[in-house]
């Protein structure tokens, strides 16, 4: 299972610098606004808003390998050493396309600015992959199901409001966010030939950011459409520290219990936010 092991360091996972400088400038949007609101006198009619959307996204193919592949108590689940695609022991697939929903709370600071405070829950998203381990020529298959809550301040400009043009009826706007997220990943199944390997799930808060940029029309009094592209990075996807399994396919033998260090991987993509805008 956790063959083909070579004495090395482990891998601590860090935010490369792309994610670390579009963090803090979403961050630094957030802030900027926040700083505009509290230079506003107190809120006028209509300059608070809710809003109700759905999301559709499609996350990046992604890499699940041990945190540390050096560990021997509990077992790392892949082990250091290089598999049979030339990369490390690991197992690399993708996300599928899932489908979420969104609750926001928004002031309109100004012509230009909105601050809003949004949850997003994204309730289902399947992973499948194929592991690299090159003791197994044969079947690989890897599959989980991930769920992720996350809570993002954002700040958004009506680009109008500055300068540039309409769209006709619909006007543009970009902004970003920061918060954090909750992603929980269920039980790991690794099918080969003759066994099954079952890993445990576990939850992992991180960072999570995100730049948009959309259009938006008015339906009516109050009544507001959005429709926007996003990306979001929801931080890391941890399998869980503890009790692992290792089944054998033909039932002759009991199914044998070890225990596994995490193993992780990255949760970002690109995604489609249809939503309905009510101010009040």
């Amino acid at each position: 299972m956790a063959g083909n092991r070579k004495d090395g360091r482990g891998r601590g996972r860090t935010a490369g610098p792309r994610a670390t400088l579009a963090a803090t400038a979403a961050a630094a949007l957030v802030t900027a606004g926040t700083a505009a609101v509290s230079a506003q006198s107190a809120p006028a009619p209509n300059d608070l808003y809710l809003r109700t959307g759905a999301v559709l996204d499609h996350p990046a193919r992604a890499r699940f390998a041990d945190r540390n592949c050096a560990s021997e108590s509990p077992a790392a689940l892949y082990g250091c050493g290089t598999g049979l695609d030339g990369a490390p022991l690991s197992t690399l697939g993708g996300f599928g396309t899932t489908a979420g929903y969104e609750l926001g709370v928004g002031y309109a600071a100004g012509a230009a600015l909105r601050i809003e405070a949004v949850v997003v829950h994204r309730p289902r998203t399947p992973f499948e992959g194929r592991a690299n381990f090159v003791q197994t020529s044969g079947r690989q298959d890897v599959s989980a199901d991930v769920s992720a809550v996350s809570g993002l301040l954002a700040a958004y400009l009506d680009l109008p409001a500055l300068g540039l043009p309409r769209l006709g009826p619909f006007v543009p706007f970009a902004g970003g966010g920061a918060g954090v997220s909750r992603v929980e990943i269920g039980e790991t199944r690794m099918e080969f030939p003759r066994t099954t390997t079952v890993v445990p799930g576990g939850p992992q808060v991180s960072l999570a950011w995100m730049p948009a940029a959309g259009v938006a029309t008015a339906l009516g009094p109050g009544v507001t459409l959005d429709v926007a592209w996003r990306y979001t990075h929801l931080g890391a996807v941890d399998t869980g520290r503890g009790a692992g399994r290792i089944v054998w396919r033909d039932g002759r033998r009991e199914p044998l219990e070890i225990a596994l260090a995490e193993t992780t991987a990255d949760l970002a993509g690109h995604g489609l936010v249809v939503s309905m805008r009510y101010a009040f």
